[in-house]
């Protein structure tokens, strides 16, 4: 074996100047830690972006948050949001940034702030707001003065925010850190010498804020002094940071995957998150924050990509409803607490390596009061038997022991002792089934006969340069006049469309001839349908949908939107095509639809557009009609869902407020899924995969804050393709199952969240076997019966705590020296 000394290095320390205040923090750093008030510090963080819950749930994720080991809570800033036009904010509601982190102070929690403005998150456009986009001679994230201007004037109003409310550590506030720009280093190379220009602006426009705090600048390889250069991904145990007096600092820790429609589920087992986790920890990192730590949901029309869903679960440790996703949640708390305890030593100690070769190593951490250490095994196939300090440890494949004393193993990230919880939907909440009214969306006639639009130009103009993104649709309509002696005419003709609308539906002379949807990611594309024409003036309509504007890449916010042509007429005369190319024609554009124009969704426009609402005959499959039924909200407090299954492609609002897109008639792909999921080896976001030949989503998170208690409350659909309402369910989600595969010598805590535990399915102490749902007995099993131990302790109870231990189940002499486990299965 070998074995590697490091010497502490001379410390360089930098510290912020802080403003003058009774209770004023002093946020430093140096080459190994983020420092408050001279202290090194292990930071533990997540990600939670308040937009994507409600007001009334930021409490209880923030405290959730902290009783599963986090110091910090990060979130993003969303331009787009705050300021939806030029000079016109909103911070109400879910976008009151200021109370949002005054509920992390009021948690005795740090917050991290990431302005950006560029925020990527999947969010729509990256958090840039369209508007921005049509200003006159505008280049996104380079030397452009009137971007700079526009990124400086927003960045300086959400300093100045957060300074009036001293919110700042330096003024006694809870924010720690603040980030300018996001992950600009994966596109710099794209943008040349103007790139680098930018990035120093970047830095000296946000240093000369005065914050009193360090300005990080994630995925920034030589990031401008001061700033603190930072690691994303799903591992950055072998990131070093490019300045030798920066702190290993990992802000986004990727705790799972977004979805698009039309993906698979994503999943990343808890074993690989903690192995991530520790490997961090164990070669020097300090600062590691969780990106998802709740993902929530993408309410209205907020989610970008082009596709990302209404869903941003993200498989984070506190799931898109805020109910902990055990087992990732608990396994990760119990590493925390152990981290925690290993603090001065992981900061302050001197380090030294052993290799053990096989891609076997163990780390020290050693102060003259205390020494800590990581043995790690990083194979991906091969356990190991490891003799350290004289004493044998049995490391798992693709794992990390933790051993805070440097005698005990006090946790592997293999060896998952927490519960995993089975969340079910609650049928005994569900209310009556629901009374529909209909009515078709009156703009199709209306716009594609007579053509009334908003704008008239000559040719065919970009969808976001049209719409500011006001809406997902815009109609392109124009006119052609054919007769007989013109070239094309033939019984054999076709309309053809290169288009990049995400969806296109296509009307010629008020007939729908079809339709097409972006599949595998194909956004430019060619649309091509036979047409019957008349003699005469014909009419063609061209509704461009869009899903999503793009968020992530060099120059992403000049990437075509809606029909950019040709569009052309084709005949086919035998062997012969003629071509008419009507793009340089005069074209007619309207913005949005007639139903979302006049709000037919808003609970106050319910009284001018009642006697328009139908009760006969409720259609299905029907293209472009709304559909609204009065409901009773489901009792109790558990997150309620309404089951959209059955329905195409649209928008859908409870009480007049948007809980996003909707389009459960997509389904994922047959192939790249499996039963099994081995958590080792490097994650990525197809491994593990789940749900295939599934809609991507089918449940939809209805927020209580969005619901009356008492009383009606209100569902209205946008059905864009065509679909069957009447079995539109809500539900409640609750914890419908619990199971445990608990390791000798731990205790296991089982917990119905709230709820009681109702029976034991299942229960064994000795080499049981199987996944949960199908747990067997093994070829050994304790004396005692595990069944009724588990009863006892446990039924008719909201939580138990057990030891895992021979002394409790029963000797399993049968079993002999190989390691014991408990499985169980509880019903809720």
């Amino acid at each position: 074996m070998k074995m590697k000394q490091f010497n502490l290095l001379p410390l360089f320390l930098i510290l912020i100047t802080s403003f003058s205040s009774a209770n004023s923090t002093i946020v430093s750093h140096d080459e190994r830690a983020i420092t408050i008030d001279g202290q090194r510090r292990i930071l533990i963080s997540g990600s939670i972006h308040y937009p994507r819950s409600t007001s009334d749930m930021w409490p209880d994720l923030i405290n959730k948050a902290k009783d599963g080991g986090l110091d910090t809570i990060e979130t993003y800033v969303f331009w787009n949001a705050h300021e939806p036009a030029r000079r016109q904010y909103d911070f109400s509601g879910n976008l009151d940034l200021v109370r949002f982190i005054k509920t992390i102070q009021s948690a005795g929690l740090y917050s991290v702030l990431r302005i950006g403005p560029y925020v990527c998150a999947e969010w729509n456009y990256g958090g840039f707001p369209v508007w921005l986009h049509n200003m006159p001679d505008m280049k996104f994230r380079t030397i452009n003065p009137s971007f700079m201007n526009e990124m400086q004037n927003f960045t300086t109003k959400i300093v100045n925010m957060m300074k009036e409310e001293s919110l700042f550590a330096s003024q006694g506030g809870p924010i720690i850190l603040a980030q300018i720009e996001n992950e600009y280093g994966n596109v710099i190379s794209s943008y040349g010498a103007e790139g680098k220009a930018y990035i120093d602006w970047c830095a000296s426009m946000a240093n000369s804020l005065d914050i009193g705090v360090p300005w990080i600048m994630c995925q920034q390889p030589h990031a401008p002094q001061p700033m603190i250069e930072t690691c994303n991904g799903f591992y950055c145990d072998q990131y070093k940071p490019s300045n030798p007096s920066s702190p290993k600092m990992w802000t986004e820790n990727w705790t799972g995957w977004f979805k698009n429609w039309g993906g698979k589920h994503p999943y990343r087992t808890a074993e690989d998150l903690a192995y991530s986790v520790a490997r961090f920890f164990q070669t020097g990192g300090t600062f590691q924050n969780y990106y998802m730590y709740h993902g929530g949901t993408n309410f209205g029309r907020v989610a970008g990509g082009p596709y990302i869903t209404t869903s941003y679960d993200y498989d984070a440790p506190l799931n898109e409803y805020g109910n902990l996703n055990q087992p990732k949640w608990g396994h990760l708390k119990q590493l925390h607490t152990l981290l925690k305890s290993m603090e001065k030593p992981l900061t302050y100690g001197n380090i030294s390596t052993i290799d053990f070769g096989n891609s076997v190593t163990a780390t020290v951490y050693t102060t003259n009061e205390k020494s800590s250490c990581f043995i790690s095994n990083v194979n991906a196939t091969a356990d190991a038997l490891v003799n350290f300090k004289g004493k044998d440890y049995n490391v798992p494949a693709w794992s990390v022991s933790v051993l805070p004393d440097c005698d005990k193993e006090a946790y592997n990230t293999a060896r998952v002792n927490t519960q995993t919880s089975i969340m079910t939907e609650d049928s005994c909440a569900e209310p009556k089934k629901l009374k529909w009214t209909w009515r078709p969306e009156f703009t199709t006639q209306k716009t594609i006969l007579k053509r009334s639009g908003d704008l008239i130009s000559k040719g065919l103009v970009d969808q976001k340069d049209v719409t500011n993104d006001a809406s997902d649709y815009l109609w392109y309509m124009t006119r052609v006049h054919l007769d007989k002696k013109d070239p094309i005419w033939s019984r054999n003709m076709s309309l053809r469309v290169h288009s990049n609308a995400h969806v296109l539906h296509a009307y010629v002379n008020g007939k729908y001839i079809g339709n097409q949807i972006v599949r595998d990611n194909k956004f430019d594309y060619r649309f091509e349908k036979k047409v019957n024409l008349v003699h005469g003036t014909n009419r063609l309509a061209l509704l461009s949908v869009s899903v999503g504007l793009q968020n992530y890449g060099p120059f992403f916010e000049s990437g075509p939107t809606g029909i950019n042509g040709p569009v052309k007429l084709v005949g086919y005369k035998g062997e012969e095509t003629i071509e008419k190319d009507l793009s340089k024609h005069q074209w007619d554009y309207k913005i949005g639809l007639h139903g979302f124009n006049h709000k037919l969704f808003s609970i106050k426009s319910a009284g001018r557009h009642q006697l328009k609402w139908s009760t006969d005959k409720l259609p299905a499959d029907r293209m472009l009609s709304w559909y609204k039924a009065n409901f009773e909200a489901p009792l109790g407090k558990d997150p309620v869902i309404v089951d959209l299954n059955g329905l195409g492609k649209g928008e859908v609002w409870i009480n007049g407020q948007s809980i996003g897109r909707y389009w459960p008639s997509f389904n994922s792909s047959d192939d790249g899924c499996t039963d099994e999921c081995d958590y080792r080896g490097e994650y990525g976001s197809d491994k593990c995969a789940f749900m295939c030949g599934k809609p991507t989503q089918r449940w939809y998170h209805v927020p209580r804050s969005f619901l009356n208690d008492k009383g009606h409350n209100t569902i209205t659909l946008f059905e864009e393709m065509g679909g069957d309402p009447s079995n539109v369910k809500f539900k409640t989600v609750v914890t419908g199952t619990v199971c445990a595969k608990a390791h000798e010598h731990n205790e296991v805590e089982l917990s119905c969240d709230n709820r009681p535990i109702s029976a034991v399915k299942f229960a064994s102490f000795g080499n049981p076997s199987g996944r949960c749902g199908s747990f067997a007995a093994g070829t050994c099993e304790g004396a005692n019966d595990a069944a009724k131990i588990v009863a006892k302790e446990c039924v008719g109870k909201l939580n138990c705590t057990m030891n895992v231990s021979s002394h409790k189940f029963g000797s399993t002499l049968d079993c002999g020296d190989a390691p014991k486990r408990l499985f169980v299965e509880v019903e809720c």
